[in-house]
């Protein structure tokens, strides 16, 4: 990741950098940081306890060494971060900074507590000790008071530099003052007689006579101090593991294909885009490409939470970071580096744990001046108990154990922690979030705005079924006609008829071809139909007279076969999909569709209410009965030969009422075939839906679709708020209305149609696969495309509001109820470090159970989701070029977008 961005605005240029900041101990360090560097003119900072890392926006004339400075003159460390992650001598360089690190505390730990053990034990059992035994605890905390505790002392002596106190300042004086009254005690105040015996009570005498001695508050202090901040520090390190993770997942060397056919690996920096590169099964995929050759079934589950193997082929996009589990795959990169969908996930991620929620800055704003209260505490304390009559020993114990309890640690990490946990537990289940408010606004919302298409639905168009006039050509002839016009189309209709096409040639359900015999249906035909049928997909065909049809299977469609309704029977097989024929003036007319020659016949691919066409094929006159088209009005009059016969249009009104598009194929002007294409419903949009209601939401569908497609999606899904060909004003306009109406309002949304409404929106969701505009704008991303993870999201983000609830009700607590125990000289020095330790524990802790959250999905939520059918699907009746058709009559598409 590049350390410094910049930003040119109107008036001055603005740059934000990232530093590394080392020696913070807790939120105290944290509040120094960003005064100090918020001092310097059009500088702001937001420092991160957790991460250790500060993010400064400064204007572009401030160099990251100028900021560095300042960070240095507070009395930290600060750093510049290692570049982009790609190569293998940085991660190995900052592990073995971390493990040395690492080492080196623990080694000051276990050295600590070889020389603390006997002390505290010959302390607390009074039956252990012998002549002498406190000269020889004295001997062993001697040590342990400067070396082992040095890392409190050396940070309080460079805040004291910089006129700033901090925990480190509370542990150090704490120490000292427990030592040095320990001294004064055996050299001054009896008790280093030889026989003197010392009982253990956890809460200290008030009565005066022979001084005590408190070599175990001398030695206790730095080693529970010293354990807290070791499993505190292992306990953030682990809260982080998502985004190395995430990391870990970037190739390090690729195997490169040139152009002559030779192999060579090379490290990953040196791919480029455009570069075609081998994938052998087991192995990663290098970087974002698409294949050029082979097939294989692709493992995603660490990018992007998808738990089922997806196929890749020729033409399939392939995502970086994703393990090969087939064969050997060739790839072309698409993207490298920075630009790779991994290296925007983890940029997103650790943009999330960079930011500041509003419950911590109130927390650090209160540790900001907890240390220097403390402090006033503890001089109170002590001149209160001398000042009231009480021993010096009694006095001194009251100030040290309340400059010992006082723990801003616990107030520094309760919400930092917990977000970290979060957005890395949420990047494993694919949702990621932009930052801490991205989360609070997941809790707090209670409507979502939904599109349909890209987001409900799958977004792309499959054929769902071919219906044929019973005198014609045929369905076979029909479809395969339509598929050689089509063939030269860039329009989603026209990839959706090609692909069923060539579907149907390689073995999908089949039916009849031109004149083959069929069954008569048992089946009750619609009004007016005699011996009428619906075949699977719902689309209505002529048994009785002999019309042939082609239904969807589960191949072209995605969508099974329902078992109510199967494949015409005692139909002859389409034989094997020949090569298409040529095509000759090819010619596409928006808002009618396409039309194309091959041979002497004109072939059309157009609308069911499109005119005939202004040129006839060669050899014939404009119109069937050779006259000139009609026209009313400037548009064009179907003459008896360009109506639809009955069958075909029986079948674009059942496609109406389904709310799928419809278009009619013609030769020569002849209607011979309708194809009814559709989207389907993603299967995890039902368990969201039904989720989405369980959590107390209320779920909108706003589309640009037809009225027909939008109802029809909507009560698939139990969806009773509509609002169909929504233009872009217009869910921006639904937007504002909801909340306007105290509604807090959550959009989700795939394309640029929806950037609007997803950036006026209280919180803005975009899917994964969607456009860059659209993910630009939200606040969270759902990158397995799942609308199943939706409801997820909302579940985690409450269970993180909770967790941060805990933690500061935790924190705050414990310093508002050991605080006056401590200084009423009811809490030993010992007792009050060990409670010190232990709540910075128990916090992280109680974060890290954020790391192993799942989502439980509802038994009936699962059931409807996982059921097998047809979805209704919504039509994509706002293609430019093709239309649905409404129920009766022509209904015309939105001219609009996709929604």
């Amino acid at each position: 990741m590049s350390a410094t961005t910049t930003e040119t605005g109107t008036a001055t240029a603005t740059a934000t950098t990232e530093l590394i900041v080392g020696g913070m101990t807790c939120a105290a360090c944290v509040a120094r940081v960003e005064k100090k560097l918020g001092r310097v003119d059009g500088v702001s900072a937001t420092v991160n306890l957790a991460t250790g890392r500060a993010r400064v926006s400064h204007p572009a004339g401030v160099t990251a060494a100028e900021l560095m400075a300042v960070v240095e003159g507070a009395g930290f460390t600060a750093a510049l971060p290692e570049p982009e992650p790609g190569s293998e001598p940085e991660d190995g360089k900052d592990k073995d900074a971390d493990a040395g690190a690492t080492a080196g505390a623990l080694t000051r730990l276990l050295v600590t507590a070889l020389l603390s053990v006997p002390v505290l034990v010959l302390s607390m059992a009074p039956g252990l000790q012998f002549r002498n035994w406190q000269w020889l605890c004295f001997v062993l905390a001697t040590p342990v008071a400067v070396w082992g505790a040095w890392p409190f002392h050396e940070r309080a002596l460079r805040g004291l530099r910089h006129s700033a106190a901090t925990m480190d300042t509370l542990v150090s004086l704490g120490v000292l003052a427990s030592y040095s009254w320990s001294a004064y005690a055996l050299f001054f105040g009896g008790a280093g007689r030889p026989d003197m015996r010392m009982p253990f009570t956890l809460v200290p005498s008030m009565a005066g006579g022979t001084a005590d001695v408190y070599l175990e508050a001398v030695v206790g202090v730095p080693l529970f101090v010293l354990i807290g901040r070791l499993l505190e520090a292992r306990a953030r390190h682990s809260t982080g593991s998502a985004l190395r993770a995430l990391a870990s997942l970037a190739a390090k060397d690729v195997l490169v294909r040139d152009a002559d056919g030779t192999e060579r690996r090379v490290p990953i920096e040196r791919l480029r885009v455009g570069d075609r590169f081998v994938v052998r099964p087991g192995e990663r995929v290098a970087t974002d490409g698409v294949v050029v050759a082979g097939s294989s079934a692709l493992d995603l589950s660490l990018v992007t939470g998808e738990s089922a193997p997806v196929e890749a082929g020729p033409g399939s996009s392939v995502v970086g970071g994703a393990v090969n589990s087939g064969g050997l795959l060739e790839v072309r990169a698409e993207a490298v580096g920075a630009d790779t969908r991994l290296a925007r996930i983890a940029k997103l991620v650790e943009d999330a744990q960079a930011g500041k929620a509003k419950a911590q800055r109130v927390a650090d704003a209160v540790a900001g001046v907890f240390v220097p209260a403390v402090l006033a505490v503890a001089v109170t304390v002590l001149g209160f108990w001398l000042g009231a009559g009480a021993s010096p020993q009694a006095a001194v114990t009251a100030a040290v154990a309340v400059l010992v309890v006082a723990c801003p640690c616990a107030l520094g990490l309760a919400t930092p922690t917990a977000l970290l946990a979060a957005t890395g537990r949420g990047a494993g289940l694919g949702i990621l979030v932009s930052g801490p408010q991205a989360l609070e606004g997941l809790r707090r919302v209670d409507t979502v705005v939904l599109d349909k298409t890209g987001t409900l639905t799958t977004g792309s168009m499959a054929v769902t079924g071919v219906t044929a006039r019973p005198d014609g050509l045929g369905a076979e002839a029909a479809l395969r006609l339509a598929a050689a016009v089509e063939r030269g189309s860039e329009h989603p209709v026209g990839r959706a008829v090609c692909a069923y096409a060539a579907a149907q040639g390689a073995g999908a359900d089949r039916a009849a071809g031109p004149g083959g015999p069929e069954e008569p249906s048992s089946q009750p035909g619609p009004a007016g139909t005699a011996g009428a049928r619906r075949t699977a997909d719902g689309l209505v065909s002529s048994a009785a007279s002999g019309s042939s049809a082609i239904s969807g299977s589960s191949a072209a469609s995605g969508s099974p076969v329902t078992p109510d309704a199967p494949a015409l029977p005692g139909t002859p097989a389409l034989p094997d999909a020949p090569t298409l024929p040529d095509v000759t003036g090819f010619t596409a007319t928006p808002g009618r569709g396409v039309a194309g020659r091959v041979g002497e016949r004109l072939v059309e691919v157009v609308r069911p209410d499109a005119g005939p066409a202004t040129a006839a094929p060669a050899g014939r006159k404009p119109g069937k009965s050779g006259q000139k088209a009609r026209t009313r009005k400037g548009q064009p009059v179907p003459s008896d030969g360009d109506r639809l016969p009955q069958v075909l249009a029986e079948a674009v009104d059942a496609a109406g009422r389904d709310g799928r598009t419809a278009v009619v194929v013609r030769v020569d002007g002849t209607p011979e075939a309708v194809i009814v294409l559709g989207d389907t419903v993603r299967s995890g949009s039902y368990r969201a839906v039904d989720h989405l209601k369980r959590l107390g939401l209320r779920p909108v569908l706003a589309t640009g679709d037809s009225e027909g497609a939008a109802r029809a999606v909507a009560a698939e899904l139990g969806i009773t708020e509509v609002h169909a060909r929504a233009t872009p004003e217009d869910k921006a306009a639904l937007v504002r209305e909801l909340r306007a109406r105290g509604r807090r309002v959550a959009v989700i949304g795939d394309g640029v149609n929806d950037t609007a409404a997803l950036a006026g929106a209280d919180l803005g969701i975009a899917m994964g696969g969607g456009t860059d505009a659209a993910i630009g704008a939200a606040d969270v991303t759902l990158v397995r495309e799942d609308m199943g993870a939706l409801a997820d999201a909302v579940r985690l983000a409450r269970r993180t509001s909770a967790t941060v609830r805990t933690n500061l009700a935790w924190a705050f607590g414990y310093n508002l109820v050991t605080l006056p125990l401590a200084a009423v000289g009811l809490l030993s020095p010992m007792v009050a470090a060990a409670a010190m330790s232990v709540s910075s524990v128990l916090v992280v802790a109680n974060s890290l159970r954020l790391r192993g959250w799942q989502p439980v999905p509802s038994r009936a939520a699962a059931g409807r989701g996982s059921r097998r059918g047809p979805a209704a699907p919504g039509a994509h009746g706002s293609h430019a070029s093709y239309g649905s058709h409404g129920r009766s009559a022509a209904a015309p598409a939105s001219s609009r977008g996709d929604a």
